[in-house]
């Protein structure tokens, strides 16, 4: 089967959902005007998705300018585990091993907890359009890894995409206008960039345990593993923060960042994935990047510069390439 693969900023629990093949709950309609019906519906739901994840890099870059990253990052990951947890509950007979658990909150680690520590930071320390479009580039890295570790050739239209997608994200990273320093700039887009590299390693090891097992146990377990140690970094900085003093919108950052970004985005591109097929699915993520960048511009005020347009395009052909270049993860 083919696996289409799409990095959503922020969510690897949306990869570990699509993947999976036993999330199947429900059966498509049967009869052409149910069908398509739900499909219309379908397709609704997949463009508030890359909605929700477009403008969810904003609105941590105004919730980071509240409180320390680690500290905002560990309340909407908490939050996001919770539910998680109640949404695997609802998994009848998950045929989990302790070896299973054991390399879930293992890979958890990396695709949660090294992804989130690398990501917040790099976002507190440059533009969130930034941030996003770095991150848009996850399926030429995930393609790359998969090269590395032997479960995926790459074409020469893939290379070409991987090229691609890796030229925009130095565009992009390069060409920032200087709202922070050029040093610390730099900074953060290579701290997003180490978040993204993390991110799309554990989407290739995770494969062999989302192809087996609910795609709910697996992203609940994998986002408590990687939850656990970015809260017991952020514990310092809890008891400073004082809770009761925080405006509405940071609140509400939390809980979009957490539940709305990672929950609700989540069972949406689930029903795709189920309805659709994850073809048609991935495509509606070249969305994102275009969403990210018109969240900037109203909610931060942030202008992108000519060159930074020119990445962003590079960065979704690369994308484009990299994703129609032949099977993935086979």
């Amino acid at each position: 089967m083919r696996e289409e693969i799409a990095l959503s900023p922020h969510r690897a629990a949306v990869y570990l959902s699509r993947m999976s093949s036993t999330v199947t709950s429900g059966v498509a309609p049967s009869t052409p005007g149910l069908a398509r019906s739900g499909a219309s519906l379908t397709d609704a739901l997949l463009v508030a998705m890359a909605l929700i994840w477009g403008v969810n890099a904003s609105v941590m870059k105004l919730g980071v300018t509240d409180m320390p990253p680690l500290v905002f990052n560990a309340a909407r990951l908490g939050l996001a585990s919770i539910a998680l947890v109640v949404l695997a509950l609802a998994v009848r007979r998950p045929a989990l091993t302790r070896r299973d658990v054991g390399m879930l909150l293992a890979l958890g680690v990396l695709g949660t907890g090294l992804y989130q520590f690398f990501m917040i930071e790099g976002l507190a320390r440059t533009r969130a359009g930034t941030t996003a479009l770095i991150l848009s580039s996850g399926p030429a890295f995930v393609a790359l890894f998969g090269r590395l570790l032997g479960v995926e050739r790459i074409t020469r239209r893939g290379a070409l995409g991987i090229a691609l997608s890796m030229a925009g994200i130095a565009f992009v990273a390069l060409t920032q206008p200087q709202v922070f320093t050029h040093r610390v700039a730099l900074l953060g887009s290579a701290l997003v960039l180490i978040g993204c590299i993390c991110w799309s390693l554990f989407a290739v090891l995770i494969k062999p345990y989302a192809n087996r097992l609910d795609g709910r146990v697996v992203t609940a377990i994998t986002i408590v593993g990687g939850t656990v140690p970015l809260s017991l970094l952020a514990l310092p900085g809890v008891g400073r923060i004082a809770w009761e003093e925080l405006s509405p919108g940071t609140w509400g950052a939390i809980v979009y960042a957490g539940l709305a970004s990672m929950v609700i985005a989540y069972l949406f591109w689930n029903r795709g994935v189920r309805l659709l097929g994850p073809t048609r699915t991935a495509m509606f993520g070249n969305l994102q990047p275009i969403f990210a960048l018109v969240a900037a511009r109203v909610m931060l005020a942030e202008q992108p510069s000519v060159w930074q347009l020119f990445g962003a395009a590079a960065i979704i052909a690369g994308v484009l390439l990299t994703r129609t270049a032949g099977p993935l993860l086979e």
